[in-house]
């Protein structure tokens, strides 16, 4: 299309063929643009619209599904801002309030994975940053194909040197997430990205334009061709089964942490002089969402002149300025007579700020280029886009999947056997030591954090006078959700739960990053409808609220979906961060008691996974009311100065959670085992954790845990350099620590 084709020649001219089917439009979706308009679109309204209407931006294969998440808001006396923000916002006490997303950027990591990972820290910063907040944290959730697999050679490395690159210059300390490897990711690894920012509640700002005059600014970088359609294109596509190596893809947007930095100082010294009355970060689909959004959020309209956006490259036409995704934009709703004061706050902050517009009262998006006008469109008619109700079925295979359980597999029994097994997942590659990554990543920067990875949560202090603080962590398992959707999210809410509780924390509300194939597929579709309601039948009956995420569809290579995997995050609240339990057995002499009831569940374990390559049978049963009183009473113990350690039941079981508590805290543990040893060490029973009482403490503990009706079940003592099970096995914590260490520097050196 040519870059003169304004509103009076597409009038003119409604049998000109347009390449809609290109941008990702069907026919459908092209004749409803057309009775819309009452006219063909230009060729800028035409980009505009493909990606609003994008899965990325507009949820249309969503949207019937996620409206099940609403309710969870109403029973929460904690939530300022939810669903349908940039970000949501829970209130946390002393006037403070936390603002926290997670969002993904799968496929342009794949295309990419240094500038996908490093663009996709600086798009969910900015989105933090968009609802009036300090940003003061991240943290990343990966999934990749098996760890030995010459692609993840090239993903892997990339992706985390792109988070660290950009999430170390802004100064953002990482304290969490979480790493996983599985046959299903090899073509389409899952990068999500977590951030979360502190605020006082009367800092909150909101993306709308307001106020009949007020003036329309674009401040931040230049616009490029960079990412041009990129993640909204890119993340409604599948690839091919190529991996996409032979596909026309659009360019990965490029990210300047630097420049990013500079936006962040800028904006809060902006919002501190109340000089914003609306504000919108620039991400996926660029200056079209951003203008759209704002538009449609507004009581108005707005005008925008689009030979006013600063470009790096002049040879752009509408349709490109407008999809262009370059990076460190922000686009903000200011006073005629508080222009000159912002303008001169991006002057000292070296970040360049144009005037490109302003907001009307016709209701309407106007656009002008080079004297003429190339949009004119209802903002909401984009912003709201279609809504479908794909079909969705129970997929053929799921009862055949669910029967042919882990019960056959051979079981180890004697000590040496048993010994092996726990040695063998130690060491494998999702179980690991992670530092190989971590240690790439400042935990520290800022100086407030408390816990970080590889603490079963991380812990930030928010106020140093009274010790508040926050807790964060992100939970998913693919294998689960594959066995069963509807209760494998409820596991992975529930874990990301429990996590949180282990820091001493209570948890207060949710995120999500929703991570499925093509909603083209019924069997997809049903797995999405499942998982939505499972979390939100989960939250309601926790009591927390779903705050907002992200749904990334098209997950797949040819017709191979991923596995359905949901990553739930959960916030908490710490009342005070100084009484806090570690994971680690640091307390010679500390009692060891498990919490909860172990049961024979094996479905979809790490044991059946690394030990046969299996999936199958049904995933551990969930039991909220269990993880709620669970919670409960380790938050009240560590409140009490209860617990010299805390930490959750998750894969591998217990033989994994003792060995992770011996090498993170230094000590060894001797524990007896009264029942089928290779149930009461590996079986992944949900609702469990296991702790270590300050030495004292024991009958006070003993009493709260009745108290709270938790089971509690002493299993030994912390103490020396080995971890010993009974008369089974024993194992030197050198050794334990040497296969733990080892394996992901030798992988990817």
């Amino acid at each position: 299309m040519s870059g003169e084709d304004t509103i009076e020649v597409a009038g003119g001219t409604p049998e000109t063929a347009q390449p809609f089917k290109e941008l990702g439009l069907t026919e459908d979706e092209y004749q409803k643009i057309r009775d819309i308009l009452g006219r063909r679109p230009t060729a800028a309204e035409l980009a505009l619209y493909s990606v609003m209407w994008s899965e990325h931006c507009s949820y249309k294969s969503s949207k019937v599904h996620l409206r099940n998440l609403a309710p969870t808001a109403d029973q929460s006396q904690y939530l300022l801002a939810g669903i349908g923000a940039n970000a949501g916002v829970v209130d946390i006490g002393q006037g403070y309030a936390v603002t926290f997303k997670i969002e993904s950027h799968n496929h342009p990591s794949f295309v990419e994975p240094h500038q996908g990972a490093a663009t996709g820290i600086g798009g969910i910063v900015r989105d933090i940053l968009a609802m009036g907040a300090r940003p003061i944290a991240v943290m990343d959730a990966l999934r990749f194909g098996p760890a030995d697999a010459h692609d993840t050679a090239r993903v892997l490395p990339g992706v985390v040197s792109g988070i660290s690159f950009y999430g170390n210059c802004l100064g953002l300390p990482n304290i969490g997430g979480e790493l996983a490897f599985d046959a299903s990711y090899a073509g389409n690894p899952l990068v999500n990205a977590l951030c979360v920012g502190l605020m006082r509640h009367d800092d909150l700002k909101a993306a709308v334009a307001t106020g009949l005059g007020n003036k329309v600014i674009l401040f931040g970088s230049r616009t490029g061709p960079d990412g041009v359609g990129g993640a909204s294109v890119l993340a409604s596509a599948t690839f091919g089964d190529d991996g996409g190596k032979s596909a026309k893809r659009p360019s990965v947007q490029v990210g300047d942490p630097f420049m990013e930095k500079l936006l962040v100082e800028c904006c809060l010294e902006l919002y501190a002089a109340d000089l914003v009355e609306g504000i919108q970060d620039l991400g996926a689909a660029g200056v079209a969402c951003a203008t759209t959004e704002l538009a449609a959020g507004g009581d108005g309209g707005m005008f925008v002149d689009m030979d006013a956006i600063p470009l790096r490259d002049p040879n752009l036409t509408p349709a490109e300025i407008l999809m262009s995704e370059s990076q460190e934009r922000m686009m903000a709703v200011v006073k005629p007579k508080r222009v000159d004061a912002f303008l001169a706050i991006c002057r000292k902050w070296d970040v360049e700020a144009t005037v490109i517009g302003e907001v009307t009262g016709d209701g309407l998006l106007t656009m002008t280029w080079r004297g003429g006008t190339v949009v004119k469109i209802p903002p909401q008619t984009a912003a709201d886009g279609p809504v479908y109700q794909r079909p969705y079925a129970r997929p053929d295979t799921l009862d055949a999947l669910q029967v042919a359980g882990p019960e056959g597999l051979h079981r180890p029994a004697d000590g040496a056997a048993l010994r092996d097994t726990l040695l063998r997942l130690l060491g494998s590659p999702g179980l690991a030591d992670k530092r190989w990554v971590t240690q790439q990543y400042d935990s520290l920067v800022r100086g407030n954090t408390v816990l970080a990875m590889p603490e079963d949560g991380g812990l930030l202090r928010v106020a140093e006078e009274t010790g508040l603080g926050i807790a964060l962590a992100t939970d998913g398992n693919g294998r689960y959700c594959t066995l069963d959707p509807y209760q494998g999210t409820q596991l992975m809410l529930a874990e990301a739960y429990r996590n949180v509780a282990m820091t001493g924390a209570v948890p207060v509300a949710v995120t999500n990053c929703l991570n499925f194939g093509s909603p083209e597929d019924p069997a997809v579709m049903w797995q999405l409808a499942e998982a939505i309601r499972g979390l939100a039948d989960g939250c309601k009956h926790l009591g927390i609220p779903v705050t907002g995420g992200n749904v990334s569809l098209y997950n797949q290579t040819g017709a191979t979906a991923i596995h359905p995997t949901p990553v739930i995050g959960v916030l908490g609240v710490h009342e005070d961060v100084r009484r806090r339990p570690g994971a680690g057995f640091t307390v010679d002499g500390a009692q060891v008691v498990l919490l909860g009831t172990t049961r024979d569940e094996f479905g979809g374990s790490a044991w059946a996974d690394v030990v046969h390559q299996h999936l199958g049978g049904r995933p551990p049963a969930v039991d909220l009311d269990a993880e709620r009183k669970l919670a409960s009473l380790v938050v009240a113990a560590a409140t009490e100065g209860l617990l010299a350690s805390a930490h959750d039941l998750s894969d591998g079981g217990l033989a994994i959670a003792l060995a992770e508590a011996c090498l993170r805290g230094g000590r060894g543990v001797v524990v007896s085992l009264h029942g089928d040893q290779f149930t009461e060490l590996f079986s992944e029973s949900a609702g469990r954790a296991v702790v270590s009482v300050i030495p004292g403490r024991e009958v006070e503990f003993g009493a709260l845990a009745e108290e709270h009706d938790v089971p509690a079940t002493v299993l030994g003592v912390a103490f020396g350099d080995t971890l010993t099970v009974g008369d089974t096995f024993q194992i030197p914590l050198p050794e334990l620590e040497r296969v733990w260490i080892g394996t992901l520097p030798a992988i990817f050196g």
